[in-house]
């Protein structure tokens, strides 16, 4: 009589029930898993025989038949271990059948016995709870994970013998508890920015909106310096927010046992990544773009990044998710990030430079300033040049603004808008096309001078909507702002904003 538990699998950040079926033949002793497993599961044969026969368990000698379904989705990873391993014990009869009945299991094996954790708990516990199903079975690690979703019994199992004993009502485990996040050591403060004002300002707009944010200038102008500092003015996560990113995070096994994300994400991918590095490859793992959600995602050397691997990022930054579809299934994950990103003006990069002279020919800034296409620019709403600092700026001994002042205004816009849009929209940066007007209830002097700068500089609606928005987060800056959008924060917008023939270089 064939006996069944259940795992559970990964697709992309959700977890999906997998029944585990187990069955024993009067044949030669083997065993055959069948259902689409990877060959990391084929692998859990061996492991499942060494860890039962280390931990005490005799291995049946007969055929040994395993069924993962939905036979017909695709099974990976190594979490498979510990289920298998109990529907062999439950079909011979040592464990208890309702109490496997009640709890989700999984986690690898060692040859000794021992588990290990297996990425993707929080995505298994939030399973459980939508099942109905008592709880988990999980190693250390991935058991506090997972009770960061409540209503959930999670319990720690460090050997097999362990869940085995659970399983068969003999030993009671120890309830996991939510893990703690480790504070922030030393954050990077604006006030060791000395100058810039402009680029100070892009970067507070940014925070405040959620924009994304080009900044062109010559090396050792400040830009990633700027860059870097940019978590220490974001607006805190809510509880949504960091409940989203810290699933994405344990989808991908960056949490290593830790709790909930606690700061907004910063990913700064170097510039030799590729197209499936930035929104996830075959394994349907979540790529750069995604571990950016909620947060940032900072690109260096914007220009020097494989022009597939710029372009895909196109419709991330319009519809805020990523759709991949590869050979292993199809999945979603969500992409709301702001992209800042740096580029010289130039290959030398001394274009502009006060002292240094450029020694790239006409044809050379061309090549380089096509890199970045129209499409892209587009969907990029601040644009900013940086100069160099000169020395007397740099050695002045006066503070500059920090990080906290300027957090504090910028958590008051993003206050505001959370009360405009109540939860639906996360940002300015955000609204969709038909909600702009509305939201940033222009005044007809605003719509005029929107329009005729659209009108002079040969604008794509696209950017026009993109203007708008950054008015709209100007005005929730400003602390004496009407509820519309004054013709004054259109100027202050465009300011603000290169015009696409000036960018990357033209004087």
């Amino acid at each position: 009589m064939s006996s069944h538990v259940f795992g559970a699998t990964l697709i992309g950040v959700e977890g999906l029930k997998v029944t585990v079926e187990v069955d024993f033949l009067r044949r030669l002793p083997s065993v055959a898993i069948v259902g689409l497993p990877s060959l990391s599961v084929r692998e859990s044969a061996d492991r499942v025989r060494s860890a039962m026969l280390a931990s005490g368990f005799d291995f049946p000698r007969q055929r040994i038949v395993v069924s993962l379904a939905p036979a017909d989705l695709k099974k990976d990873g190594t979490g498979f271990d510990l289920p298998i391993a109990a529907g062999i014990l439950l079909a011979a009869g040592r464990l208890d059948p309702e109490r496997c009945a009640r709890y989700l299991l999984v986690g690898e094996l060692t040859l000794g016995g021992e588990l290990r954790a297996v990425r993707g708990s929080l995505a298994f516990a939030a399973l459980a709870r939508d099942l109905g199903m008592t709880g988990l079975v999980l190693p250390p690690g991935a058991a506090e994970e997972a009770a960061l979703v409540p209503e959930v019994d999670v319990r720690i199992a460090r050997t097999l013998g362990q869940a085995a004993e659970f399983l068969g009502g003999a030993l009671e485990l120890e309830r996991a508890r939510p893990g703690v996040a480790a504070p922030r050591s030393g954050p990077l403060d604006l006030r060791d920015v000395r100058g810039q004002p402009g680029a100070r300002e892009a970067l507070e707009v940014a925070a405040a909106g959620g924009h994304n944010l080009l900044m062109e200038g010559p090396p050792g102008c400040g830009k990633t310096m700027l860059a870097a500092r940019i978590p220490s003015i974001l607006p805190t996560l809510t509880p949504d927010e960091a409940l989203a990113c810290t699933r994405i995070h344990s989808a991908a096994g960056l949490l290593g046992g830790g709790g909930l994300v606690s700061e907004r994400p910063f990913r700064a991918p170097h510039h030799s990544i590729s197209p499936a590095g930035l929104v996830g490859g075959a394994l349907l793992r979540p790529g750069e773009a995604s571990l950016a959600h909620n947060g940032v995602l900072f690109l260096d050397e914007f220009p020097e990044f494989p022009r597939h691997a710029r372009e895909v990022l196109r419709g991330p930054l319009e519809d805020r998710q990523i759709v991949l579809a590869r050979a292993g299934g199809s999945t979603t994950f969500p992409a709301n990030f702001m992209l800042v990103a740096a580029a010289n003006p130039c290959p030398c990069g001394n274009l502009g430079h006060p002292t240094r002279p450029c020694v790239c020919g006409e044809s050379a800034r061309q090549r380089y300033r096509a890199r970045l296409s129209g499409p892209l620019l587009d969907r990029i709403d601040l644009r900013v040049e940086l100069s160099p600092v000169t020395p007397a700026v740099l050695l002045a001994g006066g503070p500059a603004e920090d990080s906290a002042t300027v957090r504090a205004r910028v958590e008051r816009a993003r206050l505001r808008q959370r009360a405009r849009y109540g939860g639906a929209v996360a940002s300015n940066a955000a609204l969709s096309a038909e909600q702009v007007l509305q939201a940033a209830t222009p005044t007809a002097a605003a719509l005029n001078a929107l329009q005729r700068h659209m009108e002079v500089q040969g604008l794509s609606a696209r950017v026009g909507r993109r203007l708008l928005k950054v008015a709209r987060t100007l005005a929730d800056l400003d602390d004496d702002a009407s509820v519309a959008v004054e013709e004054s924060h259109i100027h202050r917008a465009v300011g603000l904003r290169l015009d696409d023939a000036d960018a990357l270089g033209a004087n």
